[in-house]
């Protein structure tokens, strides 16, 4: 079954692009297969991922206006192991042009709904699935965004430890539950990520406390620190992992993509029913 994650917080700067495209990586490095979708106009996964979203006349632009579908618009990121629906400057028009459009919220739903039910005819059931699809939201609580969470089966919420980011995330919270609540009933939190952290600030120590103490389990126990390799990545066009795979932060991703696939294990196997219980 596909997993569609949003990776989503309205403040710009937290990691999210960072984020989108190095759990990509890792997860196509463990033998999942992947796909990003670039929903941010200043097209950062696309450039990140190794694709010139200059280059790109066909983006996920033309995909929210229902001119092309994915499979039509998809490339490969050869350096992240991944496939990629990319993005450029043409998508800050979009925004303008959706609000004319019937079910504009719905616009990326419907897409990938399509994209999906034309592999599962074209390839050989399952195995023509994707097993996750990371939707790069930007930095705003937009339409675009809005149609991120509404595609979405869970909401991934990097952020850094410091007081702003916790207000922020409350914004967030807000919004998730609104949406829930009107338009994508199955929408939930996938987990919240502490990125760019420094275990030496007594400020991300507590933020941290506090996020533990209102998140639980929600809190990933992994933790993105700074590392510079992962801030010199992007401009190379290429994830971490590919850059320096000893890196801390191509170790931290990888972490994160275990703990991922642990934590969906686990619900998994919770859903079963128990056959001694249905015998009893």
């Amino acid at each position: 079954m596909t997993r569609i994650i949003a990776v989503a917080n309205q403040k710009g700067g937290v990691g999210k692009t960072t984020t989108t495209v190095n759990i990509a990586a890792s997860l196509a490095a463990m033998k999942r297969r992947v796909l990003v979708v670039d929903l941010d106009p200043q097209g950062n996964a696309t450039t990140g991922s190794g694709v010139d979203k200059r280059a790109r006349t066909r983006n996920v632009y033309q995909v929210l206006l229902g001119e092309l579908a994915i499979a039509d618009v998809r490339v490969r990121s050869e350096s992240g192991g991944y496939d990629l629906v990319p993005s450029n400057r043409d998508l800050a028009g979009a925004e303008v042009e959706l609000v004319e459009l019937p079910e504009r919220e719905m616009r990326l739903k419907d897409a990938l709904a399509e994209a999906l039910r034309q592999m599962r005819s074209a390839i050989d059931a399952v195995a023509g699935e994707y097993d996750f699809v990371f939707l790069d939201c930007p930095p705003s609580l937009s339409l675009l965004t809005l149609n991120g969470l509404c595609a979405a089966d869970s909401v991934l919420i990097p952020m850094q430890c410091e007081y702003y980011a916790l207000e922020g995330l409350s914004d967030l919270v807000q919004t998730i539950r609104k949406v829930r609540a009107h338009l994508n009933p199955k929408l939930e939190i996938e987990g919240l990520l502490r990125t760019m952290y420094d275990p030496r600030n007594t400020l991300a120590q507590n933020v941290a406390a506090e996020l533990e103490r209102h998140f639980g389990d929600r809190l990933y126990r992994t933790v993105i620190p700074r590392n510079v390799r992962l801030a010199e990545a992007p401009s190379h066009g290429l994830p971490v992992l590919k850059l320096e795979p000893q890196s801390k932060g191509a170790s931290a991703y990888l972490a994160l993509a275990g703990e991922m696939l642990r934590r969906m294990e686990a619900r998994a196997a919770s859903a079963q029913p128990n056959p001694l219980q249905e015998t009893t």
